[in-house]
Parts: C-alpha cells; structure tokens; sequence
C-alpha cells in the first residue's frame, strides 16, 4: 500500500532515454510509463535535475562494464522535487516534503517528470535553494564531501590542492574544505582567479601562467583531472600526504615510492552528508553556482556544454 498525493498522479510523463549509446544524437525525449515504487521507496515530482560529466560518459556507454545499466535508460543523477506518493514502509517522509538527491546510479535517472528513489538516498533541499539550485547540489558537492572528509581525512590547518576550482565539483570542494578550516589552493584559468578566490580560495594556480608543480609541501591534492595532472600531482605532496583522485585510479605502488596515500572516490548516495551540506548551505557557507539553465528537451545542448570542461559551475535542467 502506498500514500499519494490529494492531487492525481498522471499515467505517462515525459523522459528523456538512451536506447543505445553513442553521441548526443541517441538522447531521445519520449512519453514513458510514470515509475512504480516499491515498499522502501518515494515518487518524487522532478522541478530541477542536472548534468554532469558522468552523465555524457554513461551515454557514450564509457561505464558499461562498471555499472550494468540496461536499455533503455533514463539518464540523470541529480534531482530537486517533490514527494508525491510514498511506499508502505516508509515512515520519515511524506508527501509534500521537498528534497533533494543523488540516487542509486545503477537505475533510471532524473532526465523525467518523476523518479522513483530509495527514502534512505532521499534528504530535505536546503531551504535557501530554489529547484534549480538544489538540482545543483547532491552530485558534485557529495563528490567534494566524500573526497575531502572520507578519504583524505583533511584536518583544520591543513593545504589542499584542489584541481579546476571553477568546475561542478571543484566550486563545492573549494567551500567544503574552507568551512573544515583547510588553507585552500586551486587552478583555473585566467578568466576565473576572481571567480575562484571569492568561492574561498586563499591561493590560486592560473595554469595559463605557472604550472602547479610549483607548489610543495601539499598536505592533501583533489585530483579532478587524471591523467598528466594526476602523475605530475605526486611531487608536490609531503611526506604522508593524501591524494585522491575522481577520475583515475592512482598508482599504489607510485603513491608508496613518494611515502603518502592514495585513493579513487566513485561518489555514493549518502542522506546524512546530503543533510550536513544543506546545513552548510542554510548556514551561508556553500552557495552554488549554476553556469546555465536548460529545458528538458534541450538536454543535447546541456551535454554539449558539459562535454566542453569549461562549464563556470554547475548545468541544469529545468523539468517544470
């Protein structure tokens, strides 16, 4: 048995699918059945979702063999909305509630008019975000919370080295690792110094002028990059230092030779770092930054712009 809303829940809703992989040409806008949801879960009404790099990686069909997806798939792993209808067993949310989430990346995605999310992956938006900026949120800033608190264990007074800060992910790492009292070092290009420096940054890295290898006694790197930035990000770390990375999988073998410790972080669904976070926010001390709102149907123009790297912030969908 389930909860609904007063107000009638349609049959069909519109999505945006993936019937093969390949470019932007296979994203498909079509009228689907509206998800079912089983005893643990909540239907949530989509307002806002959002596009991020691991979403044209999922499409391009990159992540196949980690993932399992099956066609055809709804792509999205960011989602702001409301809760229309509950499962039997779910006991801490009702309908009405507004939240916000990164479900379960293995199923259907946020690129609809509604998705089904377990309650445990599910957490009040901040109050201080409209939809679209709280579509904003749950991906890139549970990334950043992930990197910085679970693996790298950063501690007040430590320096972090955090790659392209003007980005999804380095915006929120940047604010994350400030408000946990870390002196803060990040790159970008020459067009963003300002942009990064009032996101927090005590030091910035213009890589159109220095190279960051510059840079010594490195408590903990936030490897956004990979590859060259990644092998040439050991030296400046100090002994027992931390880096960690969200796109390769560092070398052990290399992190032993330089005396410090590695790691990869696949970022998870987390309700309780989502509730955390939105207390940062609430508090004034993350704001987002959204480089470009598009509608549903224009989500090949949305991936695009994500594809460039060159995305001041975060890109939105906008469902309603």
């Amino acid at each position: 048995m389930t909860t609904t809303s007063n107000g009638a829940i349609p049959q069909t809703m519109r999505a945006v699918r993936i019937h093969e992989y390949g470019e932007a040409d296979v994203l498909q806008t079509e009228t689907i059945a509206i998800p079912e949801i089983s005893e643990q879960e909540v239907l949530i009404k989509v307002h806002a979702a959002s596009v991020n790099p691991v979403d044209w990686k999922v499409r391009k069909g990159y992540l196949d063999g980690m993932l399992g997806h099956q066609m055809p798939l709804t792509l999205g792993w960011d989602v702001a909305g409301e809760v229309v209808s509950v499962g039997a067993e779910v006991s801490e949310w009702k309908v009405g509630d507004a939240v916000y989430s990164r479900p379960n990346i293995s199923r259907n995605g946020a690129y609809a008019q509604y998705i089904s999310v377990d309650q445990k992956e599910v957490a009040l938006k901040p109050t201080a975000l409209n939809w679209q900026e709280a579509a904003a949120v749950p991906l890139a800033a549970l990334t950043a919370w992930q990197v910085l608190h679970d693996a790298a264990q950063l501690q007040a007074g430590e320096k972090v080295f955090i790659q392209a800060g003007s980005g999804g992910v380095g915006a929120f790492a940047i604010q994350i690792a400030k408000a946990a009292g870390a002196y803060v070092i990040t790159s970008c290009s020459t067009r963003n110094v300002d942009f990064v420096k009032q996101l927090g940054a005590d030091e910035v890295v213009d890589y159109t002028q220095q190279r960051f290898e510059t840079l010594k006694d490195i408590d903990v790197v936030f490897d956004t990059l990979g590859g060259e930035s990644l092998n040439n990000s050991w030296k400046i770390l100090k002994d027992g230092g931390r880096l960690v990375s969200i796109v390769d999988v560092p070398d052990e073998t290399v992190a032993a030779e330089h005396r410090v410790k590695s790691h990869f972080v696949f970022v998870e669904p987390n309700r309780e770092q989502l509730d955390a976070i939105a207390a940062l926010i609430d508090d004034n001390k993350i704001q987002v930054l959204i480089d470009r709102v598009f509608a549903l149907e224009d989500v090949k123009e949305a991936h695009a712009l994500s594809e460039t790297g060159r995305a001041k912030g975060k890109i939105v969908l906008s469902v309603d």
